[in-house]
């Protein structure tokens, strides 16, 4: 007889050529489009992350604006065309044109002061 070492079937297919043989009889018998379905499902599951991964980085650099406070030159991040408030020096400021201004109230008139040197008279 066998022993307890031995099996009937001395040969070990692997899991894969297994599952082969399962989509092929399947498509033998009239349900390919049952494999395709599961194949296109399969595909879609592996191909999905790395689409979203793409669509976040291409939102990321279209939406995310990175720049210095105009007033106290900190390092500032913000998403989006929005309104935000400088966490260093608390002044306002918006986005425009990909950088950051001062956001001043209406009725205002925003200057910049230039500094003038006296002529020399010896």
């Amino acid at each position: 007889m066998y022993s307890h070492n031995q099996s009937l079937f001395p040969l070990r297919f692997p899991r894969v050529l297994v599952w082969l043989g399962v989509f092929l009889v399947l498509a033998y018998i009239g349900l390919g489009w049952l494999i395709k379905s599961l194949l296109i499902l399969i595909a879609l599951l592996l191909v999905a992350p790395f689409l979203a991964l793409v669509a976040v980085r291409w939102w990321l650099q279209r939406h995310l604006i990175q720049g210095e406070c105009p007033v106290c030159h900190t390092s500032l991040t913000a998403v989006g065309p929005q309104d935000l408030v400088c966490p260093a020096c608390r002044e306002p400021l918006q986005v425009q044109s990909g950088k950051f201004v001062r956001l001043a109230p209406t009725n205002t008139i925003d200057v910049q002061a230039v500094e003038v040197q006296p002529p020399n008279h010896f």
